[in-house]
């Protein structure tokens, strides 16, 4: 009876101490939350009344009731969609052709050993060489247009993609290779059974980096081979001195990476809860 009483209150109190650790953590959250809130609304109120006031010149560094007023017209005119569709769709096809051609190479890489020692080297050249270099190249082979910009987003992000997935296969627990072996199992059942689940937070880490990368690459590709799209945007509005034009692009662009880098978050945050 007393140890069934014991054991009760040895179970109750890590209940009573979790629950405390998570009312704590979400308290936190919210506090954090919170502070960010007060510093964007902090730095707009700023930058807003430092242009009414005359501390800055609202012609070169527009404020944010300009940039709502122009983000406004964008909607009723129907541009905003224009570009902002153009410019995410071109990002969505970069980023899917990146984590596709990473993890093909990075397997082929680990398959063959002598073909990863020969190509290893010319993969960290080309991931050292500014991508904005091979941009005019682009334009010269494959014109300009919707090619150009998404070989532009897929370049900035691809070879430091295959190393970094090469590295992290290569890197899987050498004992659990040797257990398939034991147990009768070829390359390819190492693989698919436990280099690949072993590497899946790898590869999502991977994916969250690569998001990003992929939309500067399709925002340098637009810079120089496109018509639409928010990357256009900005380098017309700076050439015509548009500066409402440009900051809007900008605000829409962060918008953007903030929530492709949460939906590859949500989908690590489901792995870990389903691991």
């Amino acid at each position: 009876m007393n140890r069934k009483s014991a054991n009760t209150t040895f179970k109750g109190v890590p209940q009573t101490a979790q629950q405390l650790y998570i009312k704590k953590h979400h308290k936190h959250h919210h506090l954090v939350a919170l502070l960010r809130l007060l510093v964007l609304i902090s730095f707009l109120l700023i930058w807003e009344f430092s242009g009414r006031l005359g501390l800055i010149d609202t012609f070169f560094f527009s404020s944010p009731c300009m940039v709502v007023s122009f983000f406004v017209e964008m909607l009723r005119d129907g541009s905003f969609f224009t570009h902002t569709g153009i410019t995410l769709l071109e990002t969505l096809i970069s980023f899917l052709l990146i984590t596709i051609i990473s993890i093909l190479f990075a397997t082929i890489l680990w398959y063959s050993k002598t073909l990863s020692e020969i190509t290893e080297p010319f993969l960290v050249v080309l991931n050292s060489l500014p991508k904005s270099a091979l941009a005019p190249l682009f334009i010269v082979w494959l014109g300009t247009g919707i090619n150009t910009i998404i070989v532009a987003g897929i370049s900035v992000a691809v070879f430091g993609s295959i190393i970094n997935l090469y590295t992290g296969f290569k890197s899987v627990d050498s004992e659990k290779l040797k257990l398939i072996q034991t147990l009768g199992g070829n390359r390819f059942d190492a693989f698919h059974k436990v280099v690949l689940p072993s590497s899946i937070p790898t590869i999502l880490s991977n994916m969250k980096v690569n998001i990003g990368l992929a939309l500067v690459g399709v925002i340098i590709g637009e810079f120089l081979a496109a018509r639409r799209g928010l990357g256009y945007l900005i380098i017309y509005g700076s050439q015509v001195f548009q500066l409402n034009m440009v900051i809007s692009s900008i605000i829409i662009l962060c918008a953007i990476a903030m929530g492709l880098y949460q939906c590859i978050q949500w989908t690590e945050h489901y792995y870990k809860k389903r691991a």
